[in-house]
């Protein structure tokens, strides 16, 4: 099953220790020549290890990077050494704009990192759609497309399991909405914060404004699908039901 989703970057505690570790590391290989390059040229390659580690991390990792960064240099590279101070008003200049650089760049590495995984989250939500569509148009049997879409849903919301039942309602399940949202006894679920309710979600289908049948979504607990992936679950079981409504549809005579 394609994965449309993907995790680019690595979190959580490991990712901060890299962050705060790598100038650290850089620092001790630059030592031996801190008396050859100018500090503002030591800054410089600090400022890279940050906007590595806020791109290849997260905004927090590159905050603590920026700050990791100005602290060895400040004690490595300015005088006294060894010492959290500085001398010179040029090294304590200097130490500031890493800072203050650091930190704005790792912000903006994050945000465009962030773009690019909207960018290939909506690529993918896309094809979903483009290849149900297809598909509806060129099968043969609709129970085909209804299959396709219920291993999709699966996928994509990532479900313990989900049956697909055909005509008359039965019970008054949780059911999720054509705007995303999930109505629950009467109320609105939180679904961005909570996930799917647990006991089991219907979506139900419509072809040509006729109800024709629905999926019952078993969520895995613990797992909150967004709002975009709510919404392209709905578009897909359109397409089933535009799909089972053909079934039952008259033949008009040429």
């Amino acid at each position: 099953m394609r994965r449309y989703l993907v995790h680019l970057v690595p979190s959580g505690p490991f990712s901060l220790l890299l962050a705060a570790g790598a100038p650290l590391a850089l620092s001790a290989v630059l030592l031996p020549f801190r008396d050859s390059p100018a500090n503002t040229d030591i800054a410089l390659l600090l400022v890279v290890v940050v906007v590595a580690a806020a791109a290849f991390g997260h905004r927090l990792a590159g905050a603590v990077a920026a700050v990791s960064a100005a602290v060895w240099f400040d004690f490595f590279f300015t005088r006294p050494y060894q010492q959290f101070a500085i001398d010179k008003s040029s090294d304590i200049t200097t130490a500031v704009l890493l800072l203050a650089v650091g930190l704005a760049v790792s912000q903006l590495a994050a945000r465009a990192r962030r773009f690019r995984v909207v960018a290939i989250t909506d690529a993918g939500y896309l094809a979903r759609i483009h290849d149900t569509a297809v598909l509806a148009r060129s099968a043969n049997s609709a129970l085909t497309v209804v299959d396709h879409v219920r291993d999709e849903l699966v996928d994509l919301l990532q479900l313990r399991g989900c049956r697909f039942e055909y005509g008359s309602l039965l019970g008054h399940p949780p059911s999720l909405q054509h705007d995303g949202t999930v109505r629950t006894e009467g109320r609105t679920w939180d679904a961005d914060v909570l996930g799917l309710p647990e006991r089991g979600v219907e979506l139900r289908m419509f072809g040509n404004g006729k109800y024709v049948g629905r999926f019952m979504l078993e969520p895995t607990p613990g797992t909150v699908p967004s709002r975009q992936a709510r919404l392209v679950a709905v578009t897909l079981a359109d397409h089933a039901g535009a799909a089972l409504d053909s079934l039952t549809r008259p033949v008009k005579a040429a």
